[in-house]
């Protein structure tokens, strides 16, 4: 198959229809681009309301003050936009996924590599964020009925995510769009909800205390970040979906504009009310923070469905890809066996109390790797490549991208490196070093240069 090198499609054409059906996705390049502009946002949006974010904010307690986080989380979201749409481009130009756009770089084997470690981090917050939503299910349930087991409300509410997710990005889109109006409304009500609850305390504990701006401060914006360090290596896997005519600084208002307002809420409500309160678990948060039985139910299934929201779009999509390509499956099969492993995770002791911190430390640790391997894609398309990918060799398994480019493994090992030995900004430190050792290398080493025929 001819692909055609200004748009990436088969024939040169271009189609921006819904012509592929529910959970046909592929990691050939895609020919159909099924979310406009708002369904993107959207999709962004539901995507973004991550637990995650609220056990960051809790553990700044006692570091930060309130406003300290704030300018934090928008630092933060800024960087994180303009991440998104500058390696989103290879997806967004030629309708290929992170494991194809990976391969130009790190070759057809080496491309697993970097696919590992976007996998790894993606189903621990999959059995993470599900045992928080089962949690919440299970809350209600005893609320409303006196019924409690935990364990029947994390199988039954893993395998409603499993079978929501072969449904793949037709599915998403729906999902999406329709519960983004509930998480907004849901996310200002419990805000200003722990704001009438715990003000006094919020005062005395998060806004009237120096804090720092200091290495601490830039440590938090990295946090933040991190979380969505794994979003900006596959961006291209959700970039490809998007209608041709979205230009970058569009695409940047849309990741900022989708990512801010969820990130500064759940954020900000973990920051206040495990300040106030001391706790860090966001059922017992929440629960807390509202008197009224119907509205704590309402609140509890607004904790459900975020998680699900998360998990389909952020924490299925990238290891099934990854999936796909190493045991040539299709995508049904790859997302039921994402949902499986992810029983493995054993979230129960993730969501402990004297876990946050332990969160944060591999937080900060896979994002160790996540930078390096950014960094090195983003070389490789806009310096050595221009911007031009020939399809036809990304698809050659026995073309000049076979095997392992080591000149990119390489250079992930030196940002690995600089990132361990400065721990707190470790997606930063990584940057510099390993882009610069992987132009340099690929450069100088004699393997490398069939890479760049």
């Amino acid at each position: 198959m001819t692909m055609n090198a200004e748009t990436g499609m088969a024939g040169g054409q271009i189609a921006d229809h819904d012509e592929k059906g529910l959970g046909e996705e592929s990691l050939a390049p895609q020919q159909t681009r099924i979310m406009d502009p708002w369904s993107y946002l959207f999709a962004w949006l539901g995507g973004c309301v991550s637990i995650g974010t609220f056990t960051v904010g809790s553990g700044l307690v006692g570091t930060l003050n309130l406003l300290q986080v704030v300018v934090a989380i928008g630092i933060g979201c800024t960087v994180i936009g303009a991440a998104l749409m500058i390696n989103g481009q290879a997806g967004h130009k030629y309708g290929i996924p992170f494991m194809v756009q990976a391969r130009s770089a790190f070759g057809f084997s080496g491309s697993r590599l970097p696919a590992l470690v976007r996998s790894v981090p993606a189903i621990v917050w999959f059995g993470f964020q599900s045992w928080i939503g089962a949690g919440a299910l299970n809350l209600v349930s005893e609320t409303l009925f006196g019924f409690s087991n935990m364990v029947v409300f994390f199988v039954g509410f893993q395998f409603l995510q499993i079978g929501l997710s072969v449904l793949g990005f037709h599915g998403i889109k729906w999902l999406e769009n329709i519960g983004s109006v509930f998480i907004i409304g849901s996310l200002v009500y419990m805000f200003f909800s722990v704001l009438n609850k715990y003000g006094d305390e919020i005062s005395t504990n998060l806004v009237n205390v120096d804090g720092t701006w200091g290495a601490p401060f830039w440590g938090a914006t990295m946090l933040f970040l991190g979380i969505y360090s794994t979003m900006m290596l596959n961006v291209s896997d959700y970039s490809r979906e998007l209608r041709h005519n979205v230009g970058p600084v569009r695409q940047v208002a849309i990741y900022a504009n989708s990512i801010l307002p969820a990130t500064l809420f759940m954020g900000l409500i973990g920051l206040m009310v495990s300040g106030a309160t001391g706790e860090v678990d966001p059922i017992k948060v929440f629960s807390s923070a509202v008197d009224n039985k119907l509205l704590l139910v309402v609140t509890l299934l607004f904790i459900a469905f975020a998680q699900v929201t998360t998990n389909i779009l952020n924490n299925v999509v990238p290891p099934a890809y990854a999936l796909m390509d190493i045991f040539k499956i299709k995508f049904k099969v790859s997302a039921i066996l994402v949902g499986l492993l992810a029983f493995a995770t054993f979230p129960w002791e993730l969501v402990k109390d004297e876990s946050a911190a332990g969160l944060s430390l591999f937080i900060q640790t896979y994002s160790a790797f996540l930078g390096p391997i950014f960094a090195i894609l983003v070389v490789d398309y806009y310096v050595l490549r221009k911007q031009t990918l020939d399809l036809d060799k990304l698809y050659d398994e026995n073309g000049p991208y076979k095997g392992v480019n080591w000149a990119a493994v390489f250079a992930m090992a030196v940002g690995v490196v600089a990132a361990l030995l400065f721990s707190g900004i470790s997606w930063y430190a990584s940057l510099l070093p390993a882009g610069a050792a992987y132009y340099i290398l690929m450069r100088v080493m004699p393997s490398a240069k069939r890479f760049m025929e």
